[in-house]
């Protein structure tokens, strides 16, 4: 299994952006975007995040409400975000955020949005129970031609990484249910709603650690997953899978932060490089002097060539 380092990119100055950092995505060629998906254990509003690769900085625009994901979109400034129960379109400039669609999760108390992918049909995006302790949250499609919202399952605990292969009406799914600790592969008709029968394509159940956020590689032929570590661990991880055997092909490791929460491809300076969010959700003072990372962004070199397919999102008209 080949191996690469990582150095620390970015760490946040305050605590509430450290607690739970997620979903980073390019955004141009300079910038990456990305969640504080809640400001601390009790907080149930968080922040959308640009972060300057030339400048070091960060900017950082609270939102009304814990937002799971935000993606770009073709409209400068304005991203399409899961927040609470809703999906709608956060604006920095105005601090507006405009539902797309009614609410998720009506008949079940106690989840909200979480991870999502945008693919040429639309969104799908998953749920999480807050207690991280029943089978009863969604995973949905927002789907683009009609601004329905179809509900796919509602028996998943931390509806988690997402990727879609193909396009058009017949699109491949692959799906991470975090507790589960497998990536499902589901056949999935946009245009009835309806996913095939799954099939474990990589099975981690014998690791003591989480899967969390998930991204292809560039070929389309290998995942890259980033492990969320509740233990003491000195250092945390993310791995690269093939989807044809299922095994270990490469791994990327956070000094001092135990807790990975989603990787991304970026092009920086000419190479391929691979971003990692770390959180330090639910750690104690203690445990905070010992992970002095936890909660940072990292940044690791990759032998790919090319990025990824990364859609903007396409505000419907």
């Amino acid at each position: 299994m080949r191996e690469f380092s990582t150095e620390l990119l970015f760490r946040p100055e305050t605590e509430q952006l450290r607690f739970l950092p997620e979903g980073p995505y390019p955004y141009g060629p300079d910038r990456l975007s990305w969640v504080a998906i809640q400001h601390g254990a009790s907080a149930t509003s968080g922040s959308l995040n640009l972060f300057d690769f030339e400048s070091g900085t960060n900017q950082s625009f609270d939102v009304p409400g814990r937002p799971g994901f935000a993606f770009p979109t073709n409209r400068e400034g304005v991203f399409v975000t899961g927040m609470e129960r809703r999906i709608g379109l956060f604006d920095m400039k105005t601090s507006s955020f405009k539902p797309l669609g009614d609410p998720v999760e009506s008949d079940v108390r106690g989840t909200v949005i979480n991870d999502a992918v945008v693919f040429s049909g639309g969104l799908i995006f998953g749920c999480k129970d807050l207690k991280f302790a029943e089978a009863k949250a969604g995973l949905y499609l927002w789907r683009r031609s009609d601004w329905r919202t179809i509900r796919l399952r509602n028996d998943q605990t931390c509806s988690n990484g997402k990727v879609v292969f193909g396009d058009g009406e017949r699109v491949t799914l692959l799906d991470i249910d975090t507790p589960a600790k497998t990536v499902m592969r589901y056949e999935f008709d946009v245009t009835d709603g309806r996913l095939s029968p799954p099939e474990i394509v990589v099975d981690l159940r014998d690791r003591d650690v989480f899967p969390d956020g998930m991204i292809a590689t560039p070929d389309g032929n290998g995942v890259i997953i980033a492990f969320y570590n509740p233990a003491d661990a000195e250092f945390g991880e993310a791995r690269q899978y093939s989807l044809s055997t299922g095994q270990a092909e490469a791994v990327w490791r956070t000094a001092r932060s135990p807790r990975v929460t989603c990787p991304q491809l970026v092009e920086r300076n000419g190479r391929i490089q691979l971003v990692l969010t770390t959180a330090d959700e639910g750690m104690t003072p203690q445990q905070q002097a010992q992970h002095t990372n936890a909660g940072s962004l990292f940044i690791g070199e990759t032998d790919f060539t090319s990025l990824p397919e990364q859609p903007l999102f396409e505000i419907p008209q």
